[in-house]
């Protein structure tokens, strides 16, 4: 066969398998487009998107971490707070080595529901409070005093470091459904509700030195007195109430005039 006939069926063919891989491409190009368009606008029902179950429900895996991530997210909110404290952070005591000294602490419900408050303290065997706990209505506020037993310093040493007391209060707070009254026994049987409302730092104050601080402590501890007295006083008794044109009756008298009345009419006329 003459050279120039192998030359041309050679290009023939090497046209024809070109034209052949270039079809080929353009159906496969074809093929993904068109699927890919048809994952857009339905997809495969047999495949779903990740953490989805059948039916557009979600697995317990995607439900958990969602939950876990809402909880975290909560955490690192501030608290909301029940109570107004005055003073907010700090419990101020006269520094008087080898007496029992009184602070005091206004504690008022600023929120819609009642709400039930308790005392904790780091020393339970030097302090305690007065009252313990209590129930406050919304709007109802209290002043509470808190009594320590100051321990006598050895050296100048532990004097300062009495200055810096490490003993600590906590105000625990507790949202309870109307008024009842008050015991201990409320936070231990709803302790999941229960929240630190504050932790106070106790701090001395030199009792010989002017200080606003210990002006204050003295008219809040004047306060809580007078309201302590006012609930000691028995409850008014009411007043007789008067008949008539204002006399009190006089039962015995009532009682006498009805049993005369009585036997008239039992012996009838003679």
């Amino acid at each position: 066969m003459p050279f120039w006939q192998t030359v041309g069926n050679a290009t023939t063919s090497s046209s024809s398998s070109s034209s052949s891989n270039t079809n080929s491409s353009s159906t496969s190009s074809s093929s993904l487009n068109s699927t890919a368009h048809h994952n857009r606008a339905g997809g495969d029902p047999n495949q779903q998107n990740h953490g989805e179950l059948p039916g557009g429900e979600r697995s317990p895996t995607t439900v958990s971490a969602a939950t876990a991530v809402s909880l975290v997210a909560k955490s690192l909110l501030p608290t909301r707070r029940r109570l107004k404290l005055d003073p907010a952070s700090k419990l101020y005591f006269p520094y008087e080595p080898g007496k029992q000294v009184k602070s005091a602490i206004g504690i008022k419900n600023i929120c819609k529901s009642h709400i039930a408050f308790k005392f904790q303290t780091t020393a339970p065997k030097s302090c305690y409070m007065r009252p313990p706990g209590a129930i406050l209505a919304p709007g109802e506020s209290l002043i509470a005093t808190v009594f320590k037993f100051v321990e006598p310093p050895e050296n100048i040493i532990e004097r300062q470091l009495d200055l810096k007391s490490r003993v600590k209060f906590k105000i625990m707070s507790l949202k309870v459904k109307g008024e009842m009254e008050y015991v201990p026994e409320l936070f231990d049987d709803m302790k999941d509700q229960a929240a630190v409302e504050q932790i106070l730092r106790v701090v001395f104050l030199d009792p010989e030195s002017p200080n606003p601080a210990l002006q204050k402590l003295n008219r809040q501890l004047a306060e809580a007195e007078a309201e302590l007295e006012n609930r000691k006083k028995p409850p008014e008794e009411p007043a007789p109430r008067p008949t008539g044109e204002g006399l009190v009756i006089d039962e015995w008298k009532e009682r006498r005039e009805r049993y005369l009345a009585q036997q008239q009419v039992e012996v009838g006329p003679v």
